[in-house]
């Protein structure tokens, strides 16, 4: 290993400390050990030093490892040789610069922080290895970090923040009150390069609960009125023979022969009529009679349903009042094979999604879908004998934004239908007066009125030892089997619950993974398969009609 020193004739002044030369027009510094850890800051320019061994071996052994060579940014250092120097090569010109400033001397300037390799060639075949390390200015790191600390205690007052830097890491330490004072910590301290979160955050209070009042209020009404009529004969004028206007079709009346019993009747012909309208008149003389259809049909269908849920915020809930009904569904067979029907099962009844979410400025955010929903045979369809309902549904999906205990009507619906039918008999429908009987008139009215009102309120549960809502049921059940209630014990055996955090703290990471989404619950149907409950907003599943 070389042995760096500055001139031979200045070792004794060396060790008092530090003295000046000139070579070049380059003053120069020339340190011992001790002086250079002391005066570093103080000097623009100082000596390397390095571990003492002789030139003349370092010259012979070429492959001896490399020497150790520090210079902080903004500052340089010289590196003597006891030969003549006839090349120098730096490894990256973008952390240091060399520069041979005499003979035997060359001065290394620091630039940027970063490491490089040295290598000086000497007369007759030695080399001198060197392991550059540009260091980081303390003067301008410690200037950043009081900057960087003086934003902290102006932006986070009152807080505990520790803040150290180390190999270009800064490191935190403290403690928040909240995530968005780590988080904002974490910005101002980034300005300094890569940062280490190491804070605690104050455990927080729990989140409120929000429970959403949904009412579905729905009238539908009908009115019908139908008239017309329909003439047969059974034999008048020896004909059999009916007209209609074919709105209300008449009803058959088969003719049965017999031969009579009784001696001298010979043959027997009776009628028989079925499916007779609400009107029946027959005038056996004749064999004349006629069928009316007159009637005035009047029908009121109410809904109300008022379901109440109760979640956190941000968090989705759900609720169902219904039931499933089978659904078969057709697929097509393989290979030419039968289609096969497997059956699903569809859900029906009253059903709300719902997720709220408190804003900044204290309204509540309600992404909702509220829906009710109810089987139709009417409009069914038959399937291989089976009779498959259809669904009535009235839902809304929407997103509404409403202080607490505000109400917002956002669903409503008025349906007005009027549908009339006349048919007539060409030409004798146009008779005046008798026309009246060879026509058909069927007037049907329905009228449907939908509103649907939510109210989201802020609750907190029911305190201990206060009564519970409850039912009141008509008919007593039997007296109970046992004076142990079927329940958790009570405090009294139990002891108190804790109300307090075990820990006034939590690493800021601990407490973001707590507050993430849970993983979806899996709940199974009637028909048995798994179903797993959405993550996103609420949207009712479509229904089949």
């Amino acid at each position: 290993m070389p042995k760096i020193k500055s001139q031979t004739e200045n070792t004794s002044v060396a060790k008092q400390g530090a003295i000046k030369m000139k070579s070049f027009g380059i003053t120069v510094l020339a340190l011992t050990l001790p002086s250079l850890v002391m005066m570093a800051a103080e000097n623009s320019v100082v000596l390397a030093q390095a571990a003492p061994q002789p030139v003349a071996q370092a010259a012979q052994n070429n492959d001896e490892s490399p020497n150790d060579l520090f210079v902080t940014v903004g500052k340089s250092v010289v590196v003597n040789s006891s030969q003549p120097i006839e090349r120098v090569a730096l490894g990256f010109g973008d952390f240091a610069e060399a520069q041979a400033v005499s003979p035997q001397e060359v001065l290394v300037s620091g630039k940027a922080a970063g490491e490089t390799s040295l290598i000086v060639w000497q007369r007759g075949g030695g080399k001198l290895f060197f392991d550059v390390t540009v260091q980081a200015s303390r003067a301008a790191n410690n200037g950043k970090m009081d900057g960087v600390r003086r934003e902290m205690a102006r932006e986070l007052n009152g807080q505990t923040i520790n803040l150290t830097y180390e190999n270009d890491t800064v490191f935190l330490r403290g403690q928040v009150k909240d995530l968005t004072s780590a988080q904002r910590a974490m910005t101002i301290a980034g300005s300094l390069g890569k940062v280490v979160n190491l804070l605690y955050v104050d455990v927080p209070t729990a989140d409120p609960q929000i429970l959403l009042k949904v009412r579905f209020a729905a009238v539908d009404r009908s009115l019908s009125r139908q008239l017309g009529m329909n003439l047969f004969s059974t034999g008048a004028t020896n004909t059999v023979g009916s007209v209609t206007t074919g709105q209300f079709s008449p009803p058959p009346a088969p003719t049965l022969s017999t031969v009579s019993p009784s001696p001298g009747r010979g043959i027997v012909t009776t009628q028989t009529l079925a499916s007779a309208l609400n009107l029946f008149f027959f005038r056996p003389d004749l064999n004349l009679g006629a069928t009316i259809e007159a009637l005035e049909s009047k029908g009121v269908l109410e809904t109300l349903a008022e379901p109440n849920v109760l979640a956190q915020n941000g968090r989705q809930a759900s609720f169902l009042a219904g039931g499933e009904f089978p659904f078969p569904t057709v697929q097509g067979g393989v290979s030419g094979s039968a289609p096969v029907v497997t059956i699903q099962f569809r859900e029906f009844g009253v059903r709300l999604n719902f997720i709220p979410t408190i804003m900044p400025n204290g309204t509540i955010r309600l992404q909702v879908a509220p829906e009710v929903s109810s089987l139709d045979f009417t409009n069914g369809l038959s399937l291989n004998g089976f009779n498959i309902p259809s669904l009535s549904v009235r839902k809304v999906n929407t997103e509404v934004e409403l202080n607490e205990g505000q109400s917002f009507a956002i669903g409503g619906l008025l349906d007005n239908r009027v549908t009339e039918t006349m048919e007539k008999v060409p030409f004798l429908g146009d008779i005046p007066i008798l026309g009246n009987f060879f026509k058909s008139r069927s007037r049907t009215k329905n009228n449907t009125e939908l509103m649907v009102i939510v109210t989201p309120e802020l609750v907190r549960p029911i305190p201990a030892g206060k009564p519970v809502p409850g039912l009141k049921y008509p008919v007593p059940f039997l007296t109970k089997n046992s004076d142990t209630p079927m329940s958790t014990p009570e405090t009294s055996v139990t002891g108190p619950v804790p109300i307090t955090p075990p820990t006034p703290g939590i690493p800021a990471e601990q407490l973001i993974q707590s507050m993430e989404q849970e993983r979806p619950l899996v709940v199974s149907g009637a028909s048995g398969n798994a179903v797993a409950l959405p993550q996103s907003a609420a949207t009712a599943a479509p229904a089949t009609k």
